[in-house]
């Protein structure tokens, strides 16, 4: 994603700065004031992703935001760092560089997983709040097919352009947002349609997916540290609820929470229905 180009027309782009961290230029947005909550967005996400959940929080506390690299506007220094640990140890840099201490790490999806993965490393675990956790591994041949296809989409210097120019028009990304379960309005299927229609982004998702591997922190799930709030959307068709029910049911720390009538992108489309379970799972869990 160019900024110079299109970031004038990115939600809350006052609040956005760039920070040069090895090895990536990562682009972060900050607002709000109190103790610090690090939002981690999902695989194909980016910063706009909380646009309408972001305020909300800011009410109360201080609140980051950040692509994760070669998604969005962050630009990667290592095609090798897409990987579940190598991103929390760079988002763990990242934090340590800017003296950042958070009270909470929220995550969407995929991020969720950062979250958790992040948090089990912190002495001591900050609370974690998972929006629709990606923490299912995929079962029997998918498990299988799904990573090798990815990697082997993700070396193919032609796919991402291919596949940005046949999934970048206005009816193929309503079709990708309809299989989340969520309905979002036009302006934010304008904002995925930007970031499925470049090159970069994709080539981005795909090396993050090929390089995905959950085993040790589903193993640790039993034994993990952190205060953690799973919220579950009853409608998402991209990670099923059973997933976060079965995954809090395995941690000590963990409390489950449905949310009836929405899909995978649940805090896009219902921001003050997510917020408060959020708020109040803060409030009973302070900043440590």
């Amino acid at each position: 994603m160019d900024w110079a180009r299109q970031g004038r027309d990115w939600p809350h782009a006052e609040h956005s700065r760039f920070v040069e961290v090895a090895p990536h230029r990562w682009h972060i947005q900050e607002m709000g004031r109190g103790p610090l909550l690090l939002l981690i967005h999902g695989a194909g996400g980016a910063t706009q992703s909380w646009r309408h959940l972001m305020p909300l929080l800011a009410r109360d506390h201080r609140v980051l935001a950040m692509d994760l690299p070669g998604q969005g506007f962050t630009r990667p220094g290592s095609q090798r760092r897409f990987g579940l640990g190598p991103m929390a140890e760079d988002l763990g840099a990242l934090m340590a560089d800017q003296g950042w201490q958070p009270a909470a790490l929220i995550g969407h999806s995929a991020g969720a997983a950062i979250a958790l993965e992040m948090a089990r490393g912190m002495d001591p675990a900050p609370p974690v709040v998972g929006i629709n956790a990606a923490l299912g591994n995929f079962e029997g041949l998918a498990g299988l097919l799904f990573p090798l296809m990815a990697k082997a989409l993700s070396m193919a210097p032609f796919v991402a352009r291919v596949f940005t120019a046949s999934a970048g028009n206005p009816q193929s990304v309503a079709r990708l947002i309809a299989g989340t379960g969520s309905t979002l309005s036009q302006e934010e299927m304008r904002h995925y349609r930007s970031l499925v229609g470049d090159p970069a982004h994709v080539d981005g998702t795909l090396a993050m997916m090929a390089q995905w591997d959950l085993r040790d922190l589903l193993d640790s799930l039993p034994s993990h540290p952190a205060p953690t709030l799973l919220l579950a959307a009853e409608g998402d068709k991209a990670v099923p609820a059973a997933t976060s029910r079965r995954v809090a049911a395995r941690m000590p720390r963990a409390d489950y929470v449905l949310l009836p009538g929405l899909g995978h992108l649940a805090h896009e489309e219902a921001p003050e229905a997510v917020a408060e379970p959020i708020l109040s799972f803060l409030a009973r869990h302070p900043a440590p």
